[in-house]
């Protein structure tokens, strides 16, 4: 009889999580293939919804869903992996509390996924906040409204008005959202103070981009744009942040705003984990084929924002790091896995976009389902669909959440559980 096999997958995000399930669902019932996920948390991160948590519309467990609980026939590894041997075919990690461990490999899937993109900007490490996760969330939320109850109790315009001062760095999907819940977030918190009454709360994104969602069409681009005005966003496109201080941030165009809240939402890049493997990348990206496989290791595969997935719709290209891109090239990850493994065939890489969905808060937001351009409520309603529809869980109490923000607001109270040495970009 042969002996078992063992699939490690490094990462449960979007592509691991997906990878995961998926090659479960391809081996037959009695294969007696292991599957393990090795990831830093207990729980895979819906990052689309995360600008709901830190605006306090959403519980930060509506956005994090269990492994070990959603993925039946899944052993879950709790840790960060630090080495991959290829030669060994072992990867190394390190739990929790420090233990290290090594796992024995006949297939790898590197679906590592991706960190805030750093840029040699004088004290940004050091006064900026990432947003790459829920602990950077929740902090997110406590600084907002702690901003506000400080700037209440204060006589000092000048320092009032530096706490009620908000600046955003990158209008992609993640600073755009962010940026447009922000006004209706402090908007409800302001109301709670007498002391804030005709105070002016400023929100900016900005971005060296010529618009907001670069990426996107620009129909798009127009909504998000117009809605954010609309809320008395400052749109700065062209401009981004020069240095970073302890009182505030000195722009590209010689200006300086005087603030306590520096939000970094300016992109992510691949995980340093796959440089260090020390097979061939493009942009820190695994170079894969248009399988997935590693060339010249074809017990390796590779996906989601780790892996430089040829785009087979576009020659010469590869695909973008989006969430959608990494979710279907790890259900087909697994399913190539599987046929390594001798249960299928092997199948090329090939996803064209099937639109996409921009959530800006209230009853806003910008949609392209099909490529069929739709905003403001109707927008909303395919955008709340397609999130429920796209989580692997969770999703009645996501819905309910949203029900009781719109009947009941949203509640705002600090909880104190994240500090900020914890979140900065410094500690990263």
């Amino acid at each position: 009889m042969s002996e078992p096999k063992r699939v490690v997958i490094v990462g449960g995000g979007f592509a691991g999580y997906h990878a995961a399930k998926s090659l479960r669902r391809s081996l037959p019932e009695e294969s007696d293939a292991e599957i393990v996920v090795v990831n830093p948390t207990d729980y895979f991160l819906y990052l689309p919804l995360l600008p709901e948590v830190s605006a306090a519309i959403l519980d930060p467990r509506r956005v994090t869903v269990s492994i070990p609980g959603t993925l039946e026939g899944v052993r879950l590894a709790l840790g960060t992996v630090t080495v991959v041997s290829l030669e060994n075919r072992t990867v190394t990690y390190t739990d929790p509390e420090g233990g290290t461990h090594q796992l024995g490999y006949d297939r790898l899937v590197l679906a590592a996924g991706s960190v805030n993109k750093l840029l040699p900007i004088p004290g940004v490490t050091e006064y900026a906040h990432g947003y790459r996760g829920v602990a950077e969330a929740l902090y997110l939320r406590d600084h907002v409204i702690r901003q506000i109850e400080l700037s209440a109790a204060t006589d000092d315009p000048e320092e009032r008005a530096a706490r009620c001062t908000f600046v955003v760095v990158g209008a992609g999907y993640t600073g755009t959202e962010v940026a447009a819940q922000g006004p209706l977030f402090t908007e409800a918190l302001v109301k709670r103070f007498p002391e804030l009454a005709g105070q002016r709360v400023r929100w900016l994104l900005l971005d060296i981009a010529p618009t907001v969602l670069p990426g996107l069409s620009p129909r798009m681009s127009r909504t998000a744009d117009r809605v954010l005005r609309k809320r008395g966003v400052e749109v700065m496109m062209g401009v981004s942040v020069k240095e970073a201080t302890t009182d505030g941030v000195h722009l590209t165009d010689d200006g300086f705003v005087p603030t306590r809240s520096l939000i970094w939402c300016v992109g992510v890049s691949p995980d340093p984990l796959i440089e260090e493997t020390g097979l061939p990348t493009l942009k820190g990206r695994l170079i894969v084929d248009p399988t997935l496989a590693v060339p010249g290791h074809p017990e390796v595969f590779a996906c989601g924002d780790a892996a430089a997935v040829p785009d087979l719709t576009k020659p010469g290209q590869v695909t973008p790091m989006t969430a959608q891109h990494a979710e279907r090239q790890g259900a087909l990850a697994g399913r190539n896995v599987a046929a390594s493994l001798g249960h299928g065939a092997m199948r090329p890489y090939k996803h064209r976009d099937l639109g996409f969905v921009v959530d800006l808060g209230g009853t806003d937001a910008a949609a392209e389902p099909l490529h069929i351009p739709l905003s403001g409520l109707p927008a909303k309603v395919v955008t709340r669909g397609y999130h429920l529809a796209a989580m692997p869980g969770n999703r009645v109490r996501t819905a309910v959440d949203w029900l009781l923000d719109a009947v009941l607001g949203r509640q705002s109270v600090q909880l104190g559980l994240v500090p900020g040495s914890a979140v900065s970009l410094e500690a990263e």
